[in-house]
């Protein structure tokens, strides 16, 4: 059974950086890509970023290049997002996502099988 548990969501204001933790368990966290979705009220989960299997390949949603940064630590078994330059309109659910299949690297949710539970990440203007 994989487990997901974000952390590191809060209250910030515009121009302000996050940094979000997700850490997994429960098989081999190397093997598979990870991906960042997020959901604001009144709309459906969209893409933020993923990262493939060793680190070496991330890529972004548009509405975040250049602010958000994707990495993570195959040791700790943790996948991060750093976010920096926020906006009001990144309020939102931000729920960590592991690959159902290693290979996948993706931006398409239904590739990913396992989610965690979410953390709020609200920006005030």
């Amino acid at each position: 059974q994989v487990q997901l548990v974000e952390s590191g969501g809060g209250l910030v204001q515009a121009g302000d950086s996050l940094r979000l933790s997700c850490a997994a368990s429960g098989r081999t966290f190397s093997s598979y890509a990870m991906g960042w979705f997020r959901q604001a009220p009144g709309k459906e989960r969209e893409f933020v970023a993923v990262i493939n299997w060793s680190g070496r390949s991330a890529y972004y949603a548009a509405s975040v290049k250049g602010r958000f940064t994707i990495s993570r630590d195959n040791a700790k078994n943790t996948v991060y997002l750093q976010m920096d330059s926020l906006k009001h309109e990144d309020t939102a659910v931000y729920c960590c996502a592991a690959a159902s299949r290693a290979g996948t690297y993706s931006d398409n949710r239904a590739d990913y099988g396992y989610w965690g539970q979410g953390t709020q990440v609200t920006v005030s203007p």
